[in-house]
Formats: structure tokens, C-alpha cells, sequence
């Protein structure tokens, strides 16, 4: 289980980190995404967890990084001005 928690909070950080050097411009200060990012792993490792049991690394793994990716695309604001138009009918 320790191998779990580590393996998915070093995930869910290089995720972010992968994020936050990609789209720098689309997404707030980096001591926010980085640990949402670890965070967002580290739920996702014990909600998969918690669903399949023990034993099963591979899986954890891969739910940790989906809750991770997650978690992380929220704080992505938009990527040009958004256009308000007034509907007149």
C-alpha cells in the first residue's frame, strides 16, 4: 500500500509538472497545480483502492492518474477571450 501511495503522488506529480511546462499560459501559479495534481492522485489511488482492493498496482496506478488529470484540468482557464453576444430576436 506505501508503494501505492508513493508510486501515484510521484505520478500525479510528474503529471502536473508535465502540465504546468505545456500550458503554462492556461493555468494559475505552479504551487497550486502541483500539489492539486498530487493530490488529485492520491485520491484517485485510494478511491481505486478502495473499488478493487489489493493487488492490483497497475490499476491504481491508472486511477490515480485519471483523478489526477482530472483535478488538474479544472484550474485550466480559457484560451482566448471569451466573445459575449447578446441573443436578439
Amino acid at each position: 500500500m506505501f508503494l501505492e501511495a508513493l508510486g501515484s503522488a510521484i505520478l500525479g506529480l510528474a503529471l502536473a509538472w508535465a502540465a504546468v511546462h505545456r500550458l503554462p499560459h492556461r493555468l494559475p501559479v505552479r504551487s497550486l497545480v502541483l500539489p492539486t495534481g498530487i493530490a488529485g492522485a492520491l485520491f484517485g489511488a485510494f478511491l481505486t483502492h478502495s473499488a478493487l482492493g489489493a493487488g492490483n498496482l497497475l490499476l491504481v496506478l491508472l486511477g490515480a492518474a485519471a483523478v489526477s488529470a482530472a483535478s488538474v484540468s479544472l484550474l485550466l482557464r480559457p484560451a482566448g477571450r471569451l466573445r459575449r453576444t447578446s441573443a436578439t430576436v
